[in-house]
């Protein structure tokens, strides 16, 4: 049996995992600071969930899924994208606490078989917000500026937001109608899946990424032409909220977004020149999705979804160190080695950082490594310093070293710990 990881996944070990902790961690305190609320939900949904969310002319059911039947015959998939799970589980539990809006976010693996590329993987990880029960313009303009706040502080630079508005059933029937016969005078120029998307769905052929349907698809009729008058007022509302919140934006009539379920709203922050990959972050309004889903009324939602690794490829390779120790106990010989794993559960439950050699390796490896560690301070354990009741005392910052009784060397160490 080979121990090499399935293709297109991969394990994240120290240091890099560090980095994904503290980007999880500074998107967990970004969402909190919005009224935003932690969900998690199963790795494992029914196929219908998706094929109806997401879309049966998407790229995602119709090549990408993970699909099986389980032992009952019920067709199960591994989710590919994290909004229909949250919004199953919102229709099952209603998690609201009051009349306002249910702010939710999610962070976790999603799971699509495309081909690996660079920052994208078989098995990947989003970080993503959900806000249901409004479709007021400022909504929309809190999830994007939500999303360009933690951008912003991860240390992202160079990025753009574009905005679009998708119009809703009122109105893009007439649109799709236009797109439809645009497309037909251009069939022999478009891609096999987008002949076939030109009659199902045609917005979708917008979404193309090909080389060919980008400029066949040119000068496409916009949507933004074909709005009716409340999605039209509803777009210039939320423009208006963004340049009142002071988020810079611009207009592309072209982001269609590669999912069936939006409307109205859409939007990508971008890096301009990275070419067809440059999505950083995307989302968009989904207000009949609850209704797609079997829910009895419409729902007003708004979301949004990040790639982790995607997000960390941008930020940069660089990875964190391992977390510097507080304390690193050295011991005289091996006879303390009990001794100095009762210091160092002790001080673990203090609140320190404490490290020790398991092995009892000389005196000089011990210190070598403590050095390695980045300890502030080296106590020592031995037969000499343990007669008269006291520890070696080593202050690493100043290269001092002196004996002091026991209870006084806790209560420096509770000193440098207060001082960071």
């Amino acid at each position: 049996m080979t121990l090499a990881t399935i293709r297109g996944m991969k394990d994240i070990l120290p240091p890099e995992s560090a980095r994904w902790t503290s980007l999880e961690a500074s998107f967990r305190a970004h969402a909190e600071r919005y009224g935003f609320r932690e969900i998690r939900t199963p790795l494992l949904e029914r196929t219908e969930l998706f094929a109806r969310a997401v879309g049966e002319t998407t790229d995602i059911v119709e090549k990408e899924m993970y699909t099986f039947t389980d032992r009952s015959g019920e067709s199960l998939t591994v989710r590919p994208e994290g909004t229909a799970s949250v919004v199953r589980a919102y229709l099952a539990h209603r998690p609201g606490t009051g009349d306002g809006p249910v702010r939710l976010y999610y962070i976790g693996p999603m799971f699509r078989h495309e081909r690996p590329q660079k920052g994208r993987m078989r098995q990947f990880h989003q970080m993503g917000a959900e806000l249901f029960g409004t479709d007021a313009p400022y909504a929309d303009a809190e999830t994007m500026a939500f999303l360009h706040g933690f951008l912003k502080e991860s240390g992202l630079g160079g990025v753009s937001l574009e905005v679009n508005s998708l119009g809703d059933p009122g109105c893009r029937p007439a649109y799709n109608a236009r797109l439809t016969e645009y497309l037909a005078e251009r069939d022999g120029e478009l891609c096999d899946d987008c002949r076939r998307r030109r009659e199902r769905n045609p917005l979708r052929v917008l979404d193309c990424k090909s080389e060919r349907c980008i400029r066949a698809t040119a000068d496409a009729p916009s949507i933004l032409d074909s709005l009716c008058g409340p999605c039209r007022d509803h777009f210039a509302a939320v423009e208006g909220a963004l340049s009142t919140a002071g988020v810079p934006f611009s207009r592309n009539p072209r982001m269609v977004r590669g999912l069936d379920y939006y409307r109205r709203t859409t939007f990508e922050f971008v890096i301009p020149g990275m070419g067809a990959q440059n999505t950083v972050a995307a989302g968009g309004r989904y207000d009949g999705l609850a209704e797609l889903l079997g829910g009895k009324e419409r729902v007003p939602a708004i979301g949004f979804a990040i790639g982790v690794e995607r997000l960390l490829m941008l930020l940069g390779e660089g990875a964190e160190a391992s977390p510097a120790a507080d304390v690193f106990l050295v011991t005289t010989s091996a006879a303390f080695l009990p001794e100095a794993f009762r210091w160092k559960t002790e001080l673990v439950r203090s609140g320190f950082r404490a490290d020790m050699d398991y092995e009892g390796r000389s005196m000089k490896s011990q210190f070598r490594r403590a050095d390695r560690s980045g300890a502030k301070v080296v106590i020592v354990l031995g037969e000499e310093e343990s007669r008269r009741g006291a520890v070696g005392y080593r202050d690493m910052g100043r290269g001092i070293q002196e004996e002091i009784p026991a209870e006084e060397a806790m209560r420096r160490l509770r000193g440098v710990l207060r001082e960071g």
